[in-house]
């Protein structure tokens, strides 16, 4: 029920988890009683950076698993003077500007993952010691100074594009022992036929939600009956809850119930795209609300379910018999709406490119396309939407690379891609060396005069 996102962190990282590692707790053991453990390491203008941002910084790149470490203390004092050399530019430009919502926006996105981390609202609040609201207040300004920063980064970018050529260029410019691995991938193109819901089946299901909801009111478990009747994947084995839920990460009309309800009030039974619910709100905590509620989902018929198959089986013959492309006819005739005017292709959300690992299939219910050679066409195949519609696919194996070396035939995106990132890091570079050279004051702790920078740091 919950909507799945993949949190992509900006390049700015404000908040922390504030867990240790042996070594800084060795560091600060070592330290005598009474002495200041944080000190400022470097000034940009007038922005400064301690101590302490450094390690929590090397914290985040340790918690995020971050390959490269060689060299990282020198790598994050430089990020962190390019972060207040952008918000010292992005302050004197009259044209960026950050809006009240873009900050309570940026915030929630950022907490909710903390709190997810943390494994929940209040074992945030135990560790920090101060509501989540009495956090958020203390970080707003931290918070505007970042947005202020991305929007100066993409000024810095804007209109930057690359070329063929360009792609070309930087692909035969990585030395040969240096050309990164690619695992073994699959593209995989779908057709689907979605049985549609008669009114009668819709109506089975409410009533079956407003038998349930009325068992509540006179008394029954809520908890107990999701675990044995919601269709929920997301909440039943938890009783139906929910904890921590904002605005923004369930449908519509669900959040427009949950969040006009009263603590311990039961709504009335409302319909989303997913079926039939109703709410208990648990606890409502500033923009946060914790709550249980019951999914019904109606169910087709059999009839309407081999409809589709059947459906689906005429176009796979007709393929079949190159009466049609896989691709016109999943244009023709897929339900899937993501997928249909790109040949059928799925693309990967990770990636935004259409190649999948084959470690990744699973999660797609496709395993058994590792049987397939490529140009092969399943026969129809039970199938679920994400949405929790429900009716038949048929999937053709597009291709499958073996384990290689990353070549512009095969890996054409991927290398441009990072012949993208190449070139931005270029520009980002002569930016910041630019600005240096107009006067911007940089003072760097002795500590740190043995880095080696990207950027000229050091030596204006």
């Amino acid at each position: 029920m919950r909507k799945v996102f993949h949190v992509v962190f900006c390049f700015i990282v404000l908040f922390i988890l504030p867990c240790f590692t042996n070594a800084q707790q060795e560091e600060q053991a070592a330290v005598p009683q009474g002495q200041i453990i944080d000190k400022v390491v470097a000034i940009v203008g007038d922005k400064i950076i301690l101590q302490s941002d450094v390690s929590d910084r090397i914290l985040e790149y340790q918690n995020e698993k971050v390959q490269d470490t060689s060299n990282i203390r020198c790598k994050v004092i430089e990020d962190l003077m390019y972060e207040k050399l952008l918000l010292i530019e992005a302050q004197k430009d009259t044209t960026i500007t950050v809006s009240d919502d873009q900050v309570e926006q940026e915030f929630d996105k950022r907490i909710n993952y903390y709190v997810n981390e943390f494994g929940s609202k209040e074992a945030f609040e135990k560790w920090y010691g101060k509501t989540v609201e009495q956090y958020k207040e203390e970080l707003k300004p931290d918070v505007r100074d970042l947005l202020m920063a991305q929007q100066m980064r993409s000024k810095v970018l804007d209109g930057l594009t690359i070329s063929p050529e360009d792609v070309r260029k930087y692909y035969e410019s990585i030395p040969l022992d240096s050309i990164p691995g690619v695992n073994a991938q699959e593209e995989v193109a779908q057709i689907t036929k979605m049985a549609i819901l008669t009114p009668e089946e819709k109506e089975v299901a409410k009533e079956k939600c407003e038998e349930l909801r009325e068992r509540v009111i006179k008394g029954e478990d809520m908890a107990a009956l999701a675990v044995l009747y919601s269709g929920d994947p997301g909440s039943a084995k938890n009783g139906g809850q929910y904890k921590g839920v904002r605005k923004g990460e369930f449908a519509p009309e669900f959040e427009k119930v949950a969040f006009n309800l009263k603590d311990g009030e039961i709504s009335s039974v409302f319909e989303t795209q997913y079926g039939f619910h109703f709410i208990q709100l648990i606890h409502r905590h500033g923009e946060l609300v914790d709550l249980r509620h019951i999914l019904i989902i109606p169910l087709v018929s059999d009839e309407d379910m081999e409809k589709c198959r059947e459906k689906l089986d005429t176009i796979e013959k007709l393929i079949k018999l190159d009466t049609i492309s896989f691709s016109d006819a999943a244009a023709k005739y897929s339900d899937d709406k993501s997928s249909k005017y790109n040949g059928g292709l799925i693309t990967n959300p990770q990636s935004g490119l259409t190649k999948w690992d084959m470690n990744q299939l699973g999660e797609l219910d496709l395993s058994y396309t590792i049987n397939m050679n490529p140009g092969d066409i399943s026969d129809p195949e039970i199938y679920s939407s994400p949405d929790a519609k429900r009716g038949y696919r048929i999937v053709m194996l597009k291709n499958r690379s073996k384990p290689h070396k990353a070549n512009l035939q095969d890996d054409y995106q991927m290398i441009q891609g990072t012949a993208l990132a190449h070139k931005q890091q270029k520009v980002i570079n002569d930016w910041i060396n630019r600005k240096l050279k107009e006067g911007v004051y940089v003072h760097v702790d002795k500590n740190y005069l043995q880095c080696k920078f990207q950027n000229n740091w050091l030596t204006l």
